[in-house]
C-alpha cells in the first residue's frame, strides 16, 4: 500500500465518524425541539456534595417521567422515573454553588433502591405534581406529599 491509498483510506474513516457524529446530533437536536421541561437532574448520593447536576430536559409519557440529558449524543432517555415507584422523600431550595435558575425547587425523589434529586422551576414543578397524583384510581403509587 503507498501512501495516497493510506490517506485516502484514512480521509474515507475521518468523513464516515464525522458522518455519523452528525446524524447523532441532528437527531438529538430534533429530539429536544420536540418539547418538555427543564429540569436539572442528579443521582444522589452524597447530600452534602453540590457537584454532579445535569442539564436536561424531561417529558412525560404514560406512567414515565423521561429524561434526556442536554449535552449527550444518547438516542433514548438518560433516566427514566416510573411514577408508580416514584416518591417524593423532601423538597428544599437550591443551595449555595448549586446553578439552577431563580425560583427553582430540589425535589429528592426515591423510585426503587435510588435518589434522585430534580431542580426544577416553579410552573415545571406545579405539572410533576399533578403528573404524579393524577394516577388512575385503583392504582397504587409511593407518592406522598412532601412537607
Amino acid at each position: 500500500m503507498g501512501t495516497t491509498m493510506i490517506a485516502e483510506l484514512a480521509a474515507i474513516v475521518v468523513l464516515a465518524v464525522l458522518l455519523v457524529i452528525l446524524f447523532l446530533l441532528l437527531r438529538r437536536v430534533r429530539l429536544l425541539r420536540k418539547g418538555g421541561v427543564d429540569v436539572a437532574l442528579r443521582e444522589r448520593r452524597d447530600p452534602d456534595d453540590g457537584r454532579g447536576w445535569h442539564s436536561g430536559l424531561g417529558r412525560y409519557r404514560g406512567d414515565e417521567f423521561r429524561w434526556y440529558r442536554i449535552s449527550g449524543l444518547r438516542s433514548g432517555p438518560n433516566v427514566v422515573l416510573d411514577r408508580t415507584r416514584l416518591e417524593i422523600v423532601d423538597r428544599r431550595a437550591p443551595v449555595a454553588g448549586e446553578m439552577h435558575p431563580a425560583g427553582s425547587t430540589v425535589l429528592l425523589c426515591r423510585e426503587g433502591g435510588r435518589e434522585w434529586e430534580l431542580a426544577i422551576g416553579a410552573d415545571a414543578l406545579t405539572g410533576f405534581s399533578s403528573w404524579l397524583e393524577s394516577i388512575p384510581p385503583g392504582r397504587s403509587t409511593g407518592y406522598r406529599q412532601a412537607s
